[in-house]
């Protein structure tokens, strides 16, 4: 089904939404109509059912000028970059040129220094390194956007704690340590195998981390990005202290074992509550765990072909065997630092939760502000959202919940209905 174009929508003064949308699939568009009538700003969703691409929908505005949001419109999409980087990774896993369980050293054997040279990839890949706290490698938040500063931040610093010992979210450091990995390998540059590898391929219309100039023009303007992160990144010192007790009492009373200073340790290198994430200069950079700009016809299309065995339209990325590896859950150990709660790692990857419960099998990566992507081999589906605006983290910003969770329902009407025919 086409929706009407999005003049057609302004002049009848109803809500900017554009694209194409199955008749299975119409409760995903209800889900995104009433999510743009409550967000300011704009979104993307687009969702895949045993291979074949159901929803491609986009509408809002992509800046405060109330530019419409078009086709192929990007979004700056934080963690969710994250799931793109893992997958990276993984083609080179599959290739025999990276061993999960190999110690990082042997690939970069600089990394060894201050107590990790027992590191292995797979501590990384389930956040268990210990090699979170950004806040003691920097001085400042802008040093993400220079690569080779923060490569050597990490082979100089010592781990938080033994790796494997706990289980603590690398949130900004995750995509330096494995994006070096694969540059020893490959010895090319991170940005440009993104496309290379995975854009290419797959015929994708927009997969970045570490944007060309000529492809700035269609990333959506981050409008309201408040909340946890101004608190984080305006706390220093003594006021740390103040707020890291005040939190931990409150997750203690929740019944979380909660770790709260390594959550500041891990997300709020200093300027980080002014740091522009949807600036030229940083999407220019390649940030591999924060500063991916896509559409979300791109994550989805990519995620269906982990969740269709690592081949989608006779092209294949990954085995079989390496996408049942990478799917499979690690068991947390020790004590839970930064998230206070089990997010089922996979190998780069966390659990998928929906407003229609938990998907055991499902796999991929949410972000801060609302955007997030996952696949689900049980189920067919694949889904993305991407948005500009938006206040919080993906516990507290329930968007891709409720998109995942209208798409699971129509899936499973669908296949009901085809089951009974």
């Amino acid at each position: 089904m086409i929706l009407p174009s999005p003049l057609e929508r302004l002049f009848n003064n109803k809500i900017h939404l554009d694209g194409m949308v199955h008749p299975d699939f119409m409760g995903v568009e209800s889900a995104l109509r009433g999510q743009l009538k409550n967000y300011t700003g704009g979104a993307a969703v687009c969702v895949y059912h045993h291979g074949e691409c159901v929803v491609d929908l986009w509408g809002g505005y992509s800046d405060e000028d109330n530019t419409l949001w078009l086709k192929n419109t990007m979004a700056p999409s934080f963690s969710t970059t994250k799931g793109v980087a893992s997958t990276l990774l993984h083609i080179y896993a599959d290739r025999g040129l990276i061993d999960y369980d190999a110690k990082v050293a042997d690939y970069w054997p600089e990394f060894a220094q201050n107590g990790k040279q027992d590191i292995t990839v797979r501590h990384v890949l389930s956040h268990q390194s210990g090699l979170y706290h950004i806040r003691q490698m920097i001085d400042h938040v802008d040093r993400l956007m220079d690569w080779s500063h923060m490569i050597t931040a990490i082979e100089n610093i010592a781990p938080a704690h033994k790796p494997g010992m706990r289980t603590g979210y690398h949130g900004l450091t995750y995509g330096f340590i494995i994006g070096e990995i694969i540059q020893r390998v490959s010895g090319k540059k991170f940005a440009s195998l993104v496309q290379s590898e995975i854009a290419k391929p797959l015929g994708l219309d927009g997969l970045y981390i570490g944007t060309p100039e000529s492809e700035l023009a269609r990333a959506a303007q981050l409008m309201s990005h408040k909340s946890v992160m101004d608190l984080i990144g305006s706390s220093t010192g003594n006021s740390i202290e103040r707020h890291s007790a005040r939190i931990n009492r409150l997750l203690q009373k929740m019944g979380f074992d909660s770790d709260m200073p390594s959550v500041f340790e891990a997300l709020a290198p200093r300027g980080i509550s002014s740091f522009n994430f949807g600036s030229p200069d940083s999407l220019r950079a390649a940030i591999p765990a924060a500063n991916g700009l896509f559409t979300a016809r791109s994550l989805a299309k990519m995620y269906a072909l982990l969740a269709n065995d690592g081949e989608l339209d006779g092209v294949r990325l990954l085995s079989s065997e390496t996408v049942k590896q990478i799917s499979t859950v690690q068991k947390p150990t020790g004590r839970l630092s930064v998230i206070p709660f089990d997010m089922r790692w996979r190998l780069g990857y966390h659990g998928v939760i929906t407003t229609r419960g938990l998907l055991r099998q499902g796999f991929g990566h949410f972000g801060f502000g609302g955007s997030g992507a996952w696949a689900d081999k049980n189920s067919g589906l694949s889904v993305a959202l991407i948005v500009n605006s938006g206040g919080g983290s993906p516990f507290g910003d329930t968007r891709t919940a409720r998109i995942s969770g209208a798409a699971l329902a129509c899936a499973r009407r669908r296949d009901a209905l085809n089951q009974a025919c």
